[in-house]
């Protein structure tokens, strides 16, 4: 299983950057998950629209989700011949993206799918078990798995029992770190700290702790320092061309 950063910023792209988006590949099955802002284009430097075999959309903010309409268009209006794109998402997470088009331009380009927490799922050889994560927004937390290895992405997040069984002896936790260790309190309950996560990803016995939705044009120093305060493995932040490959 390979797992790719397209993106990682949080709320918006910072100058040169993009926010949340993640390509993860596994015997030749491409999935995109979380097409947040100016992701696409990162993304097609690497693969064709066309190639992308399945979407997962951890929930509606557009710093996950808004390049869901580029990557359509690109589909649906190059004039190749691509079967519908499956895309996965929590009830309701789609609307505001799908409705920037008319259904007629996107018609036949994507099947939507509503997770189901506790429901899992096959997308191509990757099993999708999703968690319900609190947010201000339904948010999906997204455990992958294949071939005995596994990520788990918290998408957004605030405190939840459910993170540790989420991240449960991972190869890989992508966690979500706004702030590197304090919330503000109107956030707290559903946002997540680099603190937080460090205790999660300790807590859980993952083998690799990634931070993502860093605060824009914010230094990873300080995230860093505190996810380290709980947690002793390998430790990085997802900025753009980060590969994790997990053999």
């Amino acid at each position: 299983m390979k797992f790719t950063v397209l993106g990682g910023c949080g709320a918006w792209p910072a100058a040169g950057q993009a926010c949340s988006g993640y390509v993860v590949e596994e015997e030749g099955f491409v999935l995109y998950v979380d097409p947040g802002y100016a992701t696409l284009p990162r993304l097609l430097e690497r693969r064709q629209a066309g190639e992308v075999d399945a979407v997962l959309v951890t929930h509606g903010h557009p710093d996950h989700c808004a390049d869901l309409n580029p990557l359509l268009r690109a589909r649906a209006l190059a004039g190749r011949s691509v079967p519908p794109l499956p895309v996965h998402a929590p009830p309701g997470a789609l609307d505001a993206v799908l409705a920037l088009d008319n259904r007629r331009m996107l018609a036949g380009s994507f099947v939507a799918h509503e997770l189901a927490p506790g429901v899992p799922r096959h997308l191509g050889p990757l099993r999708l078990d999703p968690f319900d994560l609190p947010h201000h927004v339904p948010n999906a937390g997204l455990r992958l798995s294949a071939g005995g290895r596994v990520i788990a992405y918290t998408g957004d997040t605030g405190p939840s029992g459910s993170l540790v069984a989420l991240a449960k002896d991972a190869d890989l936790f992508v966690a979500e770190a706004t702030y590197p260790e304090r919330v503000p309190d109107e956030d707290a309950p559903y946002l997540s700290s680099a603190l937080d996560a460090g205790r999660t990803a300790a807590s859980a016995g993952a083998a690799r702790l990634l931070l993502t939705h860093l605060w824009p044009d914010t230094p990873s120093e300080p995230a860093l320092e505190a996810a380290a305060t709980s947690y002793d493995g390998p430790l990085g932040v997802a900025s753009a061309g980060v590969t994790v490959d997990l053999p």
